[in-house]
């Protein structure tokens, strides 16, 4: 069976694998906030590179993520998939605290993955920067090299740790490497900024003198980050394939914030070393409620900034397509020219219409989110409260975590989700309740597969 699957496989590509496939880089940021770009109207940051790909690009105004934490958004670029159908609903920390979680300690290198499904259609495949689909506490969890990825260098990982502004420079010799075979290429670039810790280059912080100084070191922080994305760029011009790759710049979710009052002080972490805290946090989010960790738009409403020039329209701001992580690995492989076995379903859709300014407003499948939030709402975090989410059509339904208080917001005429209309439009309410509930009830009440530790109480498995 195996063996006919492979044929099938392998006979589906050959008409495709005559054309021009396009490389494919994906940089994902770490908390980079959707205010927190030149582009975007912000009032001190310099992202002179980023601002490129948008001018010769499209800037999707209405691209969310599928969390508003890191490893649940990660998995769902990788598998098409709502993360919470792998019980993947926070980030992954050391062993007992994804135990309590019920969570994996890791997503199963099994599971369908944009990678591999690449890898096996003929792509150069590669890796560079964070992971978080596992940690690096948890020294017995697969190595990204079994995730389908000829190269790696990354931390958050199993094993040793790149450093963390290593990523560009590493990424540069394997696009050289895989044009000079002729071998289309595609890189998950999942850069660190501009998550805590801050390893700001002092020099830097020298091109912004008037500012405080937690501004001061959010503004170098990040203009480091678009200065290696910068270098990335000049390396595709170099080489003379601009034009045959598609660069998408987005971020895993909204911009992290500490307490009003939090000071600018140094940290330590285990993967990428010392840097300032959660003091030096200053992204926002342009005008989008909530922040990191929250469903509302501002924690899951991200940059979304797609170049591919000569088939992307240059210099186009997209404020209606609905276009979500999950659609990313179906979009990817249908520009890649892979036909998805037919036991594979992605919860998301193919976008290539869409990134090619053909796309419709209304979109054919709806949207899910689950997570663990406070109720009632803290005071300090009064809009981190929503722990389920359902978006259909134009309307958005949040609800509580005990299913006994909902907010319903039409994203079409209020974006930004400041008019609550539950009250009035309780045949919507009712509908997408419906559709939330069924979909809770197809997912899995605990992980299964080779997804635990060595390390795991066994006994309480």
């Amino acid at each position: 069976m195996k063996k006919n699957f492979s044929l099938f496989f392998f006979l589906s590509c050959l008409p495709v694998l005559a054309m021009d496939r396009p490389n494919l880089v994906f940089i994902f940021a770490d908390d980079w906030g959707w205010g927190d770009l030149g582009c975007h109207g912000h009032p001190y940051l310099k992202t002179p590179n980023i601002d490129r790909l948008a001018k010769e690009g499209t800037d999707f105004h209405r691209f969310t993520v599928a969390s508003g934490v890191c490893s649940p958004s990660r998995t769902a670029v990788m598998t098409g998939h709502f993360p919470a159908r792998y019980n993947i609903d926070g980030h992954f920390a050391w062993v007992p605290s994804n135990q309590r979680r019920n969570m994996p300690d890791w997503l199963d290198p099994k599971a369908p993955l944009l990678s591999r499904f690449l890898k096996d259609s003929g792509y150069a495949t590669a890796h560079y920067g964070k992971w978080h689909l596992a940690n690096d506490m948890i020294p017995d969890s697969p190595f990204p090299s079994a995730y389908g990825y000829d190269e790696y260098g990354s931390y958050n990982c199993a094993g040793p740790q790149m450093f963390v502004h290593d990523d560009v420079k590493s990424a540069i010799p394997f696009i050289e490497k895989s044009h000079a075979a002729g071998t289309p290429f595609f890189i998950n670039l999942w850069i660190h900024e501009p998550h805590t810790p801050f390893h700001v280059d002092p020099k830097l912080q020298k091109l912004f003198p008037d500012l405080e100084e937690a501004d001061n070191v959010y503004a170098a922080t990040l203009y480091h980050a678009d200065l290696r994305i910068g270098r990335l760029l000049e390396t595709l011009d170099r080489l003379e394939i601009r034009e045959d790759t598609l660069v998408i710049f987005s971020s895993d979710n909204g911009p992290a914030r500490g307490a009003p009052d939090s000071p600018l002080a140094l940290i330590y972490d285990s993967a990428t070393g010392p840097g300032y805290g959660i003091g030096g946090a200053k992204g926002i989010t342009g005008g989008r409620r909530a922040f990191k960790g929250g469903l509302l738009e501002g924690g899951v409403g991200v940059p979304f900034i797609a170049r591919w020039p000569g088939k992307i329209p240059a210099g186009k701001v997209d404020k209606t397509s609905i276009f979500s992580a999950v659609d990313l690995l179906p979009t990817f492989c249908e520009l890649a020219g892979v036909q998805l076995p037919p036991t594979y379903q992605p919860d998301g859709i193919s976008q290539v219409k869409t990134l090619l300014g053909q796309g419709e407003v209304k979109r054919s499948k709806p949207l899910f989110w689950r997570t663990s939030a406070p109720w009632p709402a803290q005071q300090a975090k009064p809009d981190h409260w929503v722990s389920y989410v359902v978006v259909s059509g134009q309307w958005k339904l949040c609800l509580n975590r005990d299913f006994d208080y909902v907010e319903l917001f039409d994203l079409v005429r209020d974006p930004l989700e400041k008019r609550n209309v539950a009250s009035r439009q309780g045949k919507v309410v009712a509908r997408l309740r419906t559709k939330l509930d069924d979909w809770l009830a197809s997912l899995p009440k605990k992980p299964s597969g080779n997804v635990f530790s060595l390390l795991r109480d066994q006994d309480t498995e």
